[in-house]
């Protein structure tokens, strides 16, 4: 009997076990000796992978630890002279220790960057991936990304330069231009200044142009003294002499004093008043104080002393004249004198059944 002729694709795809068995038998021979080749390949492979792994992580956190020990070795010697003599004058502890954390932090992240970015590249290469598209794709994406984040990334840069130069640290008094005050904070984007009145300012680092640092070195404190004219400039510089040497041998002041206070001069000579210029060199950020302190004592060497200072003690005030009695009395008037003609003829006259008076005029008919 003849099989139909829709039923001859079908027995014709019918598979042949036997075919079918032979071509799995060569399947699993091939992967077997696929891997049998490449398996040496893929081990050398793996553990060329492996080492470059281990490796940039060693090498990671012996940089790390390495930067972390000598950040604690600078903070560790800050704060053995934190509290000597010379320790508030020479070492700062806590601008130290924030000036050696923020370049051991941009230290370790450079380090962390370098070291893994390398190996990730070691590890691309011995993928054989063609590192060309993806490293100009990189650079496209960084050009993009420091056009748009232009002014994160200076302020970034300028924080790191300031805080490598050491242009200032925590306790310093700065005018930054925008901005003026005492340091409390340096960041590697923002500056924090607590300003006179106590305000606090946040100076983006890239604003910067300029920065006065009125605490490094050596500061200066100017105190002007007005006088009066009369007196004697000798006897002057010798009271302003006194108190300079009985100051400059006082605690705290002799440590704040560097030089010896001294009398430069007169500033202004005016009709009523003249002006005498005292200086001295003091300690960075102690200017301020010293100058207050000599105020002081200069004004009461100079009451003792009998100096007349313009605006100091209010000087004798002088009698007022007595009053005159006579000018509270009213000037005399022609209506006083009941006689004079005024005086009579503002009289009322007298009704029609009364006298006239003999010096009036008779009215008959």
């Amino acid at each position: 009997m003849p099989w139909p002729a829709a039923l001859l694709p079908l027995a014709a795809a019918t598979p042949d076990p036997a075919t079918s068995v032979q071509e799995a038998h060569e399947s699993v021979t091939n992967a077997a000796s696929f891997i049998e080749e490449n398996w040496a390949g893929w081990l050398y492979l793996g553990l060329k992978i492996l080492l470059i792994v281990v490796i940039a992580m060693a090498l990671r956190s012996v940089v790390r630890k390495s930067l972390t020990k000598l950040i604690t070795r600078m903070n560790r010697g800050a704060e053995a002279v934190e509290g000597t003599a010379l320790g508030g004058l020479l070492v700062n502890a806590e601008r130290r220790r924030q000036r050696s954390e923020a370049i051991g932090s941009v230290l370790r992240s450079v380090a962390s960057f370098l070291i893994l970015g390398t190996a990730s590249l070691m590890v691309l290469g011995a993928l054989d991936i063609n590192l060309g598209p993806l490293l100009a794709s990189a650079g496209v994406a960084g050009v993009a990304i420091g056009f748009g984040a232009r002014n994160l990334v200076t302020d970034f840069l300028s924080g790191v330069f300031m805080i490598l130069e050491d242009q200032y640290g925590v306790g310093d008094k700065i005018d930054a231009g925008v901005a003026s005050g005492e340091v409390v904070e340096v960041g590697l984007r923002v500056t924090k200044l607590r300003g006179d009145n106590g305000e606090i300012w946040y100076v983006r680092n890239g604003e910067i142009k300029r920065i006065g640092n009125l605490s490094q070195g050596w500061a200066t404190a100017t105190v002007d003294v007005q006088v009066k004219p009369t007196e004697s400039l000798p006897r002057i510089r010798e009271v302003v002499a006194g108190v300079a040497d009985a100051m400059a041998k006082e605690t705290p002041w002799d440590e704040r004093l560097w030089g010896p206070v001294e009398v430069l001069g007169l500033d202004e000579v005016l009709l009523a008043s003249m002006t005498v210029k005292v200086s001295a060199k003091t300690m960075p950020g102690q200017q301020f104080s010293v100058e207050r302190e000599l105020r002081w004592r200069i004004k009461e060497a100079f009451d003792e002393a009998g100096i007349g200072i313009i605006g100091g003690l209010p000087g004798t005030e002088e009698e007022e004249p007595a009053a005159d009695p006579a000018a509270s009395v009213a000037p005399p008037s022609a209506l006083a004198n009941p006689t004079s003609p005024q005086s009579q003829a503002t009289a009322p006259i007298p009704p029609g059944g009364g006298v006239p008076s003999s010096g009036a005029p008779r009215i008959t008919k």
